[in-house]
């Protein structure tokens, strides 16, 4: 049970208030442009403050990567471990391709990721962090989950992990690719999203499903 705002020390105030103003300096204006005066000044906190929790600027980043990246995440990973029990594989998929997509397609986890991206030349480590903790672990769900549905006669493969792939980059790929490259932060309509997710799950079935 988390703890309420007013029953929340203060130390742990103080960290989140840093956290949170790290995120919007970073993201606004990148790794190098960022200066621990500046997050201290958003914080409402020191500069020693800021030092006391976090020993650097390049562990601060760490901490946000990690912090958003799971947050995205774990609403989806116990969405694909729900599937194993479905009883319609076809309208769970649905719902849990749109669920996907609303949440990679957040408007500051776009952000991160493409700074990620940006910083992987330096920070190689930090892009393995978000992979393993954002797409890796929601592709190695899938695939732990479709071996099961496979088991039970509901999906017809050879490769779960392959399959599990597939799955993702039906589903992403498009508007992904658009919003990394072309630089959109925010997310398309609702009904592309939807649309994107709805096809993505039935050429998804069309190859590995059971008639």
């Amino acid at each position: 049970m988390s703890i309420p705002i007013a029953e929340e020390p203060r130390s742990a105030r103080k960290r989140r208030a840093i956290v949170e103003a790290a995120t919007t300096v970073f993201l606004r204006n990148g790794y190098l442009g960022t200066s621990m005066d500046e997050i201290a000044a958003l914080a409402g906190v020191s500069k020693q403050t800021v030092y006391k929790h976090f020993a650097d600027k390049k562990g601060l980043f760490a901490e946000i990567v990690s912090s958003t990246v799971d947050e995205a995440s774990e609403t989806v990973h116990g969405e694909v471990l729900k599937l194993e029990d479905s009883g319609d594989v076809a309208a769970d998929l649905g719902d849990l391709a749109r669920r996907q997509l609303a949440a990679v397609m957040q408007p500051r986890l776009l952000q991160l990721r493409r700074l990620v991206i940006g910083e992987s030349g330096r920070f190689p480590e930090l892009g393995r962090v978000f992979y393993e903790r954002g797409p890796g672990r929601t592709v190695a769900a899938l695939a732990a989950t479709f071996e099961r549905l496979d088991a039970r006669g509901v999906l017809d493969l050879d490769d779960p992990l392959l399959a599990a792939q597939h799955f993702n980059w039906l589903i992403m790929s498009i508007p992904l690719n658009e919003a990394m490259l072309l630089g959109h932060d925010a997310p398309p309509d609702r009904a592309d999203l939807d649309r994107y997710a709805d096809t993505g799950v039935a050429v998804f079935l069309a190859a590995y499903g059971r008639p």
